[in-house]
């Protein structure tokens, strides 16, 4: 936009907000007259006879409210309400009064000088400070409505403020959880192909094979904060039928959810906890291992016997399931919950609804 497009851009503003303070104020007058002298509408002669009124109560209204806002303007700056909310309500008030009772003072003055006529020697000061009650009385309206909205903007801006902070912080929580899991899920299925490599050729072929697949899936669903139930199972079973690859009888399986319609995990959330669940636990001929998941109403159980290792070749990184616990804790007041007996692992995963 050019400098002169600018320019008449902010003389329309300028326009448009003196007019709409004009008309606010007439109203504003309008109704102090209806207020204090109802009768004078219902004859011509009243009404004419009301002009000089009417004119003072604009006069009035447009010092005390263009006071008002400028009051309010000059402490928003310096003094803020939420941080200082006694400081600010003192600073306003003792201010707006002050200017108050000048701007009613003068203006009360200018109405008595030329409809009363007095001489210049003359001037009824007593007179003229009563009567000047009579605005303060309605400047204090004005403060009213001024403290109230200028408390309730400032509020507002700041309760916006801190949610998009918590918004934005939560954002980066979740994201910086999610980059753990590509290298974690990476770096393992490395690992578990370097094994098998060495010990069938045919069998690590086809685990490089599903392995595209479901790597396609983890870069698929990175940038999502939940994904569908049915995506997960099937990533799920693909997972899992990777693992029935490289270690065939030693391990087994069954999926069972019957409705998984409508409901949402955190994407890889099962796949974390399979994972976790062979590379911790024994799978051999003598102990095979065996994988449940199961729907139970709005949960998702995900259990395996538990066979803990004797020692653990693999290192921990860390991550898995504080990682599914802390992206619950994001985005849900749900948190999975975990049980240990003597001869099964099991997690609850809240299943969880998006609003539409």
């Amino acid at each position: 936009m050019t400098q002169s497009a600018t320019d008449c851009q902010n003389e329309k503003d300028i326009w448009r907000d003196l007019k709409k303070f004009l008309l606010i104020n007439l109203a504003i007058a309008l109704i102090l007259q209806v207020i204090f002298c109802p009768i004078c509408f219902f004859s011509w002669e009243d009404l004419i006879g009301l002009l000089p009124d009417f004119i003072f109560s604009f006069c009035v209204s447009m010092a005390l409210s263009y006071g008002g806002s400028r009051v309010e303007e000059f402490w928003d700056s310096r003094v803020s309400w939420v941080h200082e909310p006694v400081k600010r309500l003192f600073a306003t008030v003792s201010t707006y009064m002050v200017y108050a009772f000048v701007a009613s003072f003068i203006i009360v003055f200018l109405y008595a000088w030329i409809e009363w006529k007095f001489p210049e020697d003359q001037i009824p000061w007593q007179g003229i400070l009563k009567f000047t009650f009579t605005p303060m009385t309605i400047a204090l309206v004005f403060m009213a409505i001024f403290t109230s909205r200028s408390w309730l903007m400032e509020w507002r801006k700041s309760a916006i403020e801190a949610e998009q902070l918590r918004s934005e912080k939560l954002a980066s929580q979740y994201q910086s959880l999610k980059d753990q899991l590509n290298p974690h899920f990476l770096f393992n299925s490395l690992n578990a192909l370097s094994n098998l490599v060495y010990e069938d050729a045919d069998r690590s072929a086809a685990f490089i094979q599903k392995l595209s697949k479901i790597y396609r899936y983890v870069l698929d669903v990175q940038q999502e904060e939940l994904v569908g139930l049915d995506r997960e199972l099937e990533f799920a079973q693909n997972y899992l039928e990777l693992q029935k690859i490289r270690f065939e009888e030693n391990l087994n399986f069954k999926v069972e959810v019957p409705d998984c319609k409508g409901c949402y995990l955190p994407p890889l959330s099962l796949q974390l906890l399979l994972e976790n669940a062979i590379k911790h636990n024994i799978a051999s001929q003598e102990n095979a291992l065996f994988i449940s998941i199961l729907q139970k109403g709005e949960e998702l159980w995900v259990s395996n016997t538990f066979q803990p290792k004797t020692s653990q070749n693999e290192p921990s990184t860390g991550v898995g399931l504080e990682n599914i616990r802390s992206r619950y804790r994001i985005l849900s007041d749900r948190i999975p919950e975990i049980f240990q007996t003597e001869h099964e692992f099991l997690v609850k995963l809240p299943l969880l609804k998006v609003n539409s």
